[in-house]
């Protein structure tokens, strides 16, 4: 049973350095540090998108930008803290706070 928590615990590590590489990207391509042109840069992006528009898009439908800034990775990685919590709860009976 602590194999599937700690299984779930990782998935969901994995998923949040997704969304942290996702979003950097975005702020790099948009300071024009990585070129925006690039076929590798592209492809990446579309990687990333794949692996994060499945829970960005709904709820971009719900929580609009706030000055232009898109927060829907953040709620997404609150989220993510929250599901942590619940399975460290469930799966290990431990201390409540999980750390990163």
């Amino acid at each position: 049973m602590t194999m599937l928590g700690k299984l779930l615990l990782f998935a969901l590590d994995i998923y949040l350095w997704i969304i942290v590489l996702s979003v950097v990207i975005s702020w790099l391509m948009a300071f024009e540090v990585i070129n925006a042109k690039s076929e590798q840069a592209k492809n990446l992006l579309r990687l990333l998108a794949k692996a994060t528009d499945p829970v960005f898009k709904p709820l971009r439908k719900y929580v609009p930008p706030i000055g232009g800034i898109d927060i829907t990775p953040i709620i997404v990685v609150f989220a993510i803290f929250l599901a942590k919590e619940l399975v460290v709860k469930m799966f290990f009976h431990g201390p409540s706070i999980v750390m990163m």
